[in-house]
């Protein structure tokens, strides 16, 4: 009786969160474009990038006007590791003094790690992972976190591999729901990259605070067109919650073939360019997101090395000329 209780409680606490989440209306009166700016746009992840202190990173979102924030959860930025009660309750009252909105932490989720190590717990590891995660993003005044599905690892069986992820979803996300936080799933692992299989997963998760973070990243690189992208928005509509742009162009790879003197073609690399010069459809995706009545923010991020190097002058240049992409879809 109290296990049914317990799980009454989670459902209706659950979708409470939800109903905050502001899932997409179908309206198209509803759509309003609201800039959000990911802090590992100025962490130095990416070769030559420039590394920003937190307090640094915020006063630059504020600086280039970006409507809110979206902060990595992990050092250098925020870690749970160096944010103890006094630390959240001052960063918390930074981001309030800034006119900043914190829309949601970045989690770095593998629920896949470990698969070939029967013997450690790696699925409840993450789960209890993100469920700080979850304390963190309420005590720092969100009530969403990022979350990314698993990696596939080669020579394990997928149906294992995938049965991890939703198990972990289920874990993480009952977890999440005592501090009133969603977890965005972010199509990004290879686990439920397609939308077809993303949906199947958060189906089968079934917990009305597990949502999407859907991107139009992985579709293109999928090839999809603009038209099954749309499609795939649609069907994904119950669960949009959040999503992040970018934009890159491709470099053709080849290694040269001495026995046949000729050129052998390899995977192609991507180069990070400012929005609407490389080959994403913004345009197509963003108005789609507009004909679902998507209601959250739109978060930009430099995530990988940039055309023009990666000085704060020209990761600002790149920024601003997202601000400026976006005010076109009214």
């Amino acid at each position: 009786m109290k296990k049914t209780f317990t799980s009454f409680f989670i459902l209706i606490l659950s979708a409470v969160i939800t109903y905050g989440q502001k899932t997409p209306t179908g309206n198209l009166k509803d759509f309003k474009v609201k800039t959000c700016l990911h802090s590992v746009s100025y962490m130095g992840v990416w070769r030559g990038q420039a590394t920003l202190t937190l307090d640094e990173f915020l006063l630059k979102a504020k600086e280039l006007g970006f409507d809110a924030v979206m902060l990595a959860a992990k050092r250098p930025h925020v870690s749970l590791l160096d944010f103890d009660d006094s630390a959240r309750q001052k960063l918390r009252a930074r981001i309030k003094e800034l006119g900043l909105e914190l829309v949601c932490l970045a989690g770095y989720t593998d629920f896949t790690a470990g698969v070939d190590k029967i013997g450690i717990p790696n699925v409840e590891i993450q789960a209890v992972y993100v469920g700080e995660l979850a304390r963190l993003a309420r005590d720092l005044g969100t009530n969403m976190v990022r979350v990314f599905t698993g990696y596939e690892r080669p020579d394990i069986q997928y149906e294992r591999q995938y049965s991890m992820v939703v198990e972990g979803l289920q874990m993480a996300g009952r977890i999440a729901a005592n501090y009133g936080v969603t977890l965005a799933v972010q199509n990004h692992h290879d686990i439920g990259i397609h939308h077809d299989a993303m949906k199947w997963i958060l189906d089968e998760v079934n917990l009305p605070n597990v949502k999407a973070a859907f991107d139009c990243w992985s579709p293109t690189l999928e090839g999809l067109s603009p038209e099954e992208i749309r499609q795939a928005v649609h069907k994904m509509k119950p669960y949009i919650v959040h999503t992040t742009a970018a934009d890159y162009v491709e470099q053709p790879r080849f290694r040269y073939d001495a026995n046949h003197t000729n050129y052998i073609k390899l995977e192609s690399q991507m180069r990070a360019v400012p929005i609407g010069e490389g080959f994403l459809d913004y345009k197509s995706f963003i108005n789609t997101l507009k004909e679902i009545g998507y209601q959250g923010y739109i978060a930009y991020e430099m995530c990988e090395v940039l055309e023009g190097g990666g000085s704060v002058e020209n990761l600002d240049k790149t920024a601003r000329a997202f601000l400026e992409y976006v005010k076109q879809f009214k």
